[in-house]
């Protein structure tokens, strides 16, 4: 299955009770967002070995939160929906998607917020982004969205990719369309930009007990079924690895088939979990599932492959 979002005017009318039954597709709720990141990055780093590296994400998410407001995004998107869905392809895709200077103004703005709160190296990488020609910029960014990380220093990566994800993730709340699953490609990428997922979400509330990817760029989420490999699609030699006991909130899925494995959220057993933060702090499981053979199939945003 497949997801494409089209305009909501190309609609027929049953449709809408169709798609709702199982929503493909939650675009992304900015309000708060960055902030919740932050608080729950700083609530895992007091018990966490990496709790510096936690501290510093908050830093960064608490900064998106502010330039996010800071510098909002006005775009009439329409045009671009109807665009791709007649093309069948993701609305914002990262690989054909043109960007303009408003990416780079929410890098500075961010620099600006950061500075202040930033030392030793970390300062450093700013003053040295802050200094960047724009064109560099582009040429970096470009990097980073085409998965060509060794083109881009991974101490450069984290806020690059931070004001990438917010200018993506508010375009994404602009998209005036509605979501359709089809029969078609695998779901392994992000239906409104074709980025990577961070990891997935078994859902509480509406949505309860269903499973959604989230996108580690544009925030958006998106449906798949569980009991299947989110990489592959198989469903055969599916195993399901933790590091305390069968009712942990954060599991691995891994898939025999296609070798990868991406770690499951289960927010009935603790609802305060956050994607971006819960897989950032329990990166033993990763070392784990590395130790068993499976690679990563997902992105952390602050967790980029190293130049070498």
């Amino acid at each position: 299955m497949s997801i494409r979002i089209i305009p909501q005017d190309q609609l027929e009318k049953g449709e809408k009770t169709t798609a709702d039954t199982i929503p493909p597709l939650l675009f992304p709720r900015l309000k708060n967002l960055y902030s919740r990141r932050a608080a729950r990055l700083r609530e895992l780093a007091d018990k966490n070995p990496l709790g510096d590296y936690l501290r510093f994400a908050a830093k960064i998410a608490q900064a998106q939160e502010i330039v996010l407001y800071d510098h909002p995004l006005h775009r009439d998107l329409y045009d671009r929906l109807v665009q791709s869905a007649a093309e069948g392809k993701p609305p914002l895709d990262i690989h054909t998607l043109p960007r303009d200077a408003h990416w780079q103004r929410l890098l500075h703005s961010l620099i600006a917020e950061l500075k202040p709160e930033m030392t030793g190296q970390a300062l450093a990488v700013l003053e040295n982004l802050e200094k960047t020609a724009a064109g560099e910029l582009e040429t970096l960014a470009s990097a980073l969205l085409a998965g060509e990380f060794a083109l881009v220093s991974s101490d450069k990566a984290p806020f690059i990719w931070a004001a990438l994800s917010v200018y993506w993730a508010q375009m994404a709340a602009l998209i005036p369309g509605k979501a359709r699953a089809e029969y078609g490609e695998q779901r392994q990428f992000c239906p409104v930009c074709a980025s990577m997922p961070v990891a997935s979400v078994v859902h509480l509330g509406t949505q309860q007990g269903l499973r959604y990817l989230h996108c580690n760029l544009c925030e958006s989420e998106w449906y798949v079924a569980r009991s299947k490999c989110s990489n592959c699609e198989q469903t055969r030699d599916l195993h399901y690895w933790s590091l305390d006991s069968e009712q942990a909130a954060i599991k691995a899925e891994s898939c025999g088939d296609c070798g990868t494995y991406l770690k499951m959220l289960y927010q009935e057993k603790d609802p305060a979990l956050e994607p971006v933060a819960d897989d950032l702090a329990s990166l033993v499981l990763d070392a784990r599932m590395e130790q068993e053979g499976f690679s990563r199939s997902s992105l952390n945003p602050f967790l980029f492959p190293d130049e070498s």
